[in-house]
């Protein structure tokens, strides 16, 4: 059948969904709730379009196409709909897109990937971050106000992380420091959607201390999915900078080891079930209306596999490094 796409006809194939006949005619259209071969259900409206007859904004990702349909993609209504739709969305993501200590760094230094390091013992590596914006021995932190340590999570707990001490230590140990080419890959993408960061509660406060035990002390707060999390990708593409709302997810941060290497953030879901229609007793869902949830029980553990982190749009179930 043809159909009309932003006014150009496209032949649709027998079984594609909206979202499929666009993308194969070369229109760009973002999807959370949908994967390519994947079990799914429309939830996120990420994918919004409008039908230009009955004017609706309909779901790309689950409407089939009708013989003689007309479908804008580009419109500034749709626009505006997704848009929408992912401030919402990110309203109760409660997710901390970077380290606020890397983010201050005056000299660009990715201090949560050097911290990781330095606890995994890779001291190697964390020379190399380091040599990425410092020409070592020599650092800038000796005449450096700290604004790292000042907004460091950890102090919101406790006590900061002393970071410009253990940056001396390591530097003290491994006399022969790694002096190696500037890497651009540490460098800080200003232009990226950067979530608010919600506080601590009382009950997050006694986990958090009793629960990191690292050499550093570090919480590690940085999202470990936002390379590839899609939710701040096209957050950024929409041109948010800054989520207009506070974070109010109830859901406290906690990270729940699954297996292997695996582990899920649920204050990090956005509830598009992607897990749990594509895990057989795997995912569930939990509650109602807005007090539903995505859990996934002690004794379905074993049954997840590390596909599902692929298919998670914001980074909630990932693969740890």
């Amino acid at each position: 059948m043809q159909i009309l796409i932003n006014n150009r006809p496209v032949e649709a194939l027998e079984g594609e969904t909206l979202i499929e006949v666009a993308r194969r005619a070369g229109s760009s259209i973002p999807s959370l709730c949908y994967a390519k071969g994947a079990k799914h259900k429309s939830s996120c409206m990420a994918c919004a379009v409008k039908d230009c007859k009955s004017g609706q904004i309909i779901p790309s990702c689950t409407t089939l196409p009708v013989e003689g349909m007309a479908i804008d993609t580009e419109d500034a209504e749709v626009k505006l709909a997704r848009t929408l739709s992912l401030e919402l969305l990110l309203s109760d993501h409660r997710a901390d897109c970077e380290a606020p200590c890397s983010m201050v760094c005056s000299s660009g230094l990715d201090v949560e990937r050097f911290l990781g390091y330095y606890d995994a013992g890779q001291h190697r590596e964390a020379l190399e971050v380091l040599s990425a914006v410092f020409s070592l021995p020599e650092v800038a932190c000796d005449a450096c106000k700290a604004p790292c340590e000042k907004v460091c999570r950890r102090g919101s707990v406790d006590k900061s992380v002393a970071i410009r001490a253990i940056i001396k230590e390591l530097l003290a140990v491994d006399e022969k420091a790694y002096n190696g080419e500037k890497k651009n890959e540490y460098a800080k993408d200003k232009s990226l959607y950067q979530s608010r960061l919600g506080r601590f509660t009382s009950t997050e406060k006694e986990h958090l201390q009793a629960a990191t035990s690292s050499p550093s002390r570090c919480l590690h707060c940085a999202c470990a999915g936002r390379e590839k999390c899609r939710l701040r990708l096209y957050s950024t593409e929409a041109g948010i900078k800054r989520s207009r709302y506070e974070a109010s997810s109830a859901l406290p941060m906690k990270k729940i080891p699954i297996g292997g290497s695996l582990c899920f953030e649920p204050a990090k879901c956005i509830r598009c079930g992607l897990c749990v229609y594509n895990s057989k007793n795997g995912f569930t869902f939990t509650g109602r209306g807005f007090k539903m949830e995505i859990v996934l029980p002690e004794e379905n553990k074993a049954n997840i596999s590390e596909n599902l982190a692929k298919l998670c749009p914001t980074g909630a179930i990932y693969k740890q490094k």
